[in-house]
């Protein structure tokens, strides 16, 4: 596949239109058919594929920094009796397993920062069903917080992967009809198996959608209801809007560079080493100062570079398995960064949403398919939000000590929990980090808590439980080497089994749900022959021929 850019701006879209009139935006997708990412598919009847994705989430997040007059969305469609027809099969039959996979993710997280800023950011999303939803399409308007549906006996909403693809719905479909929506599973399994959808009153019946609307009434009634989100959504209060300026970003053959973010790739060991730089001056004493600053605002900047780096890696060096985590700067500045947001989280709208947009970068840390090892050495600053990374990570390594033969003078390493990590930044099964690292043992979460604010060394992080290892400077190398080349010895299959597993202790969510199902589910339906193969549905889909499949159930 070609190398892939997620970086773009409203000047560059193709796909989609944005247009904002005082507290309402609407977006308007209006697929160019000859835009696909790469050669071999057209994108037919709306339906999309990553790069189409890639300014919808382009979109959202402007919606959140660029518009904070903004309180509700509406995205519809700019094609007549169409809203959607979910994602591309061509497009589908024709990619690697990695690619399907990673794609119905990254759309899924889409789908979940629609979701947040609904519930978080007072930005309701409403979705204005001019035509039919299908499949991914559907899926879309279940992201939204009110789906309207025009009723001109035509216009249906349908998931019809089982019935025409031998898949499902690869982002969250039917625990979004069944959790989200609410509805009854004998009815939720007839829509699912049906291709031809449902419209009209018993779509409502069915709560598959809100409301129906006679065409003649299409306008007025989706610029009422918008209105009426807009007049009712909680959105903060604050400063001017944050311009999100194009990301400065350098990428050669063995890594990818920011300001603020780096990756060493080295592909002969499959790993990318990456290191987060804390900010170079201490935090301002209130947000005037973030606002003057605009998207070069430390924690703005950092989310925003971090974010691309996980998309670009993991869409663009699928082979690079393990990713190792450093960090480098003064962790009392870190810390003050994070108390300024918490500060004004309540009542400032950048301030909120920086900290939801950490929120978000972490989770999509947390659901990628990587083995995360972090490294805590003399000079890091894995503290308040920077310590989430170590948090996040399947393993972590913190030097006891200092390295005798490099800098013997040096402050040993430390790692130190802020109010960040006890609350604010929740994993997707509600939990924070720490409450997902120490569930069932609530003396060692309060152990932990009660420390907070201190600069904690290796032996009492180790205590505390922080940490996996301490080794000391004879023993360093050896046992990061080991640890690393292990992991790349392993199954990858296994290893993103075993990840998934543990990462979500605790208690199941609608995102848990979805992700561990796209983690298992679809990918196993995603590599059998029912699905991929050469007589399977996705590839039989639109030739006139029926799929055929080996009848065995396992």
């Amino acid at each position: 596949m070609a190398h892939v850019e997620f970086r773009t701006s409203p000047a560059e879209y193709r796909h989609w239109r944005l247009a904002v009139d005082g507290p309402v935006a609407t977006l308007v997708m209006d697929v160019d058919e000859q835009g696909g990412l790469v050669p071999g598919y057209e994108l037919k009847l709306n339906s999309y594929d990553l790069g189409v994705d890639i300014e919808l989430y382009d979109a959202v997040q402007r919606l959140r920094f660029s518009y904070p007059e903004v309180k509700s969305v509406v995205v519809t469609s700019g094609k007549e009796k169409i809203f959607c027809a979910g994602a591309n099969i061509r497009m589908l039959a024709a990619s690697e397993h990695s690619w399907k996979v990673n794609f119905c993710k990254f759309t899924n997280e889409t789908r979940n920062g629609i979701e947040d800023a609904t519930a978080n950011s007072g930005q309701t999303w409403l979705a204005a069903l001019n035509g039919t939803a299908s499949g991914g399409g559907y899926e879309l308007a279940l992201a939204c917080e009110r789906i309207l549906l025009i009723d001109d006996r035509s216009s249906v909403v349908s998931l019809p992967e089982l019935p025409l693809l031998g898949v499902l719905p690869g982002t969250g479909g039917l625990t979004r009809v069944v959790d989200k929506r609410h509805v009854r599973r004998d009815l939720a399994d007839y829509f699912s198996t049906k291709s031809e959808g449902l419209g009209g009153k018993k779509a409502v019946g069915w709560k598959l959608v809100d409301e129906v609307v006679p065409r003649a009434r299409w306008t007025e009634a989706v610029a009422e209801r918008a209105l009426a989100a807009a007049s009712s959504a909680a959105r903060l209060p604050g400063g001017p809007a944050v311009e999100l300026s194009p990301l400065d970003k350098t990428r050669t053959q063995d890594s990818v560079g920011y300001p603020r973010v780096s990756a060493k790739l080295d592909r002969d060991r499959a790993v990318a080493e990456i290191t987060v730089t804390g900010p170079s001056s201490d935090a301002p004493p209130s947000m005037d100062e973030a606002y003057a600053q605009g998207a070069a605002f430390w924690p703005l900047a950092v989310a925003r570079e971090l974010d691309d780096l996980i998309l670009d890696l993991r869409t663009n060096e699928p082979a690079i398995g393990t990713w190792v985590f450093k960090t480098a700067g003064d962790a009392g500045r870190v810390l003050g960064y994070d108390a300024l947001l918490l500060a004004n989280d309540d009542r400032d709208w950048l301030a909120r949403e920086i900290v939801l947009y950490l929120k978000r970068t972490f989770k999509r840390l947390d659901v990628t398919s990587r083995s995360l090892i972090t490294l805590i050495e003399p000079g890091s600053c894995f503290a308040g939000s920077l310590l989430e990374l170590a948090l996040a990570a399947d393993r972590s390594y913190m030097l006891f000590g200092v390295f005798e033969d490099i800098d013997p003078g040096a402050a040993p390493a430390a790692v130190s929990v802020g109010p960040m990590n006890l609350g604010p930044l929740p994993m997707s099964n509600g939990l924070t980090r720490l409450q997902t690292r120490f569930l069932g043992d609530a003396d060692a979460l309060a152990a932990v808590e009660k420390a907070a604010g201190e600069s904690v060394e290796a032996e009492q992080a180790e205590q505390l439980g922080l940490v996996t290892f301490t080794p000391d400077d004879i023993d360093w190398d050896e046992e990061v080497r080991i640890a690393v080349e292990e992991r790349a010895s392993f199954s990858p299959d296994a290893l993103t089994g075993l990840e998934a597993n543990y990462r979500f202790a605790g208690p199941e969510t609608m995102e848990t749900k979805i992700f561990g199902r796209l983690t298992a589910w679809q990918n196993w339906i995603f590599y059998r022959p029912n699905a991929s193969g050469p007589d399977g549905a996705l590839r039989a889909y639109g030739t006139g021929k029926r799929a055929a499949f080996d009848r065995t159930r396992v």
